[in-house]
C-alpha cells in the first residue's frame, strides 16, 4: 500500500501550515512505500539545496523505516550503523524525515523536510506526518 496523493498532499499542507508558524521557508517531500517521490512542496524563498535534502530525508526514512535523526544516532563513529550514509546513492542522516504509516502499523510512505534548523525540520516533517498516519513502525532491531 502507499501513501495516497490526497494523503500526500494533505501532509504538504500541514507541513506547510507548520512552516509559516515557525516563519521558516521550507522544502517538503513525500514519498510512497517504494521511496519514489509522490509530492513536493518548495515554498517561496526556500533554499534549492534544501531540495535534495528533503527528498534524500524521505527516501533516507523510508527505506529504513524510522527517523532520519535515529538513523544518524546509529551511524556516528562506533556504531553499528557507520558510514550508511554513502550507500543507497547517499542518505540523509540527520532530523527532518519521518516514516509514514498507517493504523495497522504498515509503511506507506514518508516525508522529508528541510530548510531550517533541523529541529525545525523534525517538527514541520512530523506536523505533515501526523495528520495522514504515525510514524512509528512495530519494533525493529537497529531502533533506539
Amino acid at each position: 500500500m502507499h501513501v495516497t496523493i490526497e494523503n500526500a498532499e494533505k501532509a504538504i499542507q500541514a507541513a506547510v501550515k507548520k512552516a509559516v508558524e515557525l516563519n521558516t521557508q521550507m522544502c517538503i517531500a513525500v514519498m510512497d512505500s517504494g521511496a519514489n517521490l509522490k509530492a513536493f512542496y518548495r515554498m517561496d524563498d526556500a533554499w534549492v539545496g534544501s531540495i535534495d535534502i528533503a527528498m534524500k530525508k524521505a527516501k533516507t526514512s523510508c527505506f529504513f523505516g524510522m527517523p532520519t535523526g535515529q538513523i544518524g544516532a546509529l551511524s556516528q563513529p562506533g556504531a553499528p550503523l557507520y558510514g550508511i550514509e554513502h550507500s543507497n546513492d547517499g542518505l540523509i542522516t540527520f532530523p527532518g524525515g519521518l516514516p509514514i504509516v498507517d493504523d495497522e502499523g504498515v509503511l506507506v510512505g514518508a516525508i522529508g523536510v528541510s530548510g531550517s534548523s533541523v529541529e525545525n525540520d523534525h517538527l514541520v516533517a512530523e506536523a505533515g506526518a501526523q495528520v495522514i498516519g504515525l510514524t512509528d513502525l512495530p519494533a525493529h532491531p537497529w531502533r533506539t
